[in-house]
């Protein structure tokens, strides 16, 4: 389990293998290396991956066919920054939403509106059945970031990122026409979808 809250970011140092199956390695900070182990999860970018093994402070992770379909990790290159969040332990504040590190599908930067500290993003998902879970002030969680939703407008919806999230996160460096990572709340998407069991009986 993951808040959104991201620990750090780390950059990517090395990637082998091909479209189905890679083994990637990033660089963690001394503070984002502290007590961890081979088979600990990790969220990269909001998606939930297993770390293979360590060497020196170098993180590897192996990322498959299923995840790559649902990610934007198909588009990693060397050099990349990456959201990195710990798992939380019991008794940790819980600072953003419940986030599970499942990513169910990608969104693409169409705007950026920029004013003195204020940044407002606005995503595009291709999938429509998506966008019901999508609300005005519910949450969501882009590039493992926890956010709250601005406005909704048909397949698009908008952020405001605040100074903090600007600075400690890759989303201050986000450009129009690049991908990130979504996954919707669990809850609402939990609801949203039982009602609808209910009401097709």
């Amino acid at each position: 389990m993951f808040t959104g809250i991201i620990n750090g970011i780390a950059t990517v140092s090395s990637i082998e293998g091909n479209s189905v199956f890679f083994t990637y390695g990033i660089k963690f900070n001394i503070f984002l290396l502290k007590k961890l182990k081979t088979g600990d999860s990790v969220a990269n970018n909001g998606c939930c991956l297993t770390v293979k093994y360590i060497k020196n402070n170098i993180v590897f992770f192996d990322v498959i066919k299923e995840t790559i379909d649902c990610t934007n990790f198909s588009l990693l290159k060397l050099g990349d920054n990456i959201n990195i969040e710990r798992s939380a332990k019991f008794g940790d504040e819980i600072g953003g939403h419940i986030i599970s590190g499942h990513v169910i599908t990608t969104a693409i930067i169409t705007d950026i509106f920029l004013s003195k500290k204020n940044r407002v993003i606005c995503f595009y998902i291709n999938k429509k059945y998506i966008m019901k879970y999508i609300l005005h002030k519910g949450f969501i969680s882009v590039d493992g970031v926890s956010l709250t939703i601005g406005k909704v407008v048909n397949n698009t919806f908008y952020v405001h990122l605040i100074p903090e999230t600007i600075l400690l996160t890759t989303l201050g460096n986000k450009k129009i026409g690049d991908t990130v990572n979504i996954e919707v709340d669990y809850y609402t998407k939990l609801l949203i979808d039982n009602s609808e069991k209910i009401l097709n009986k």
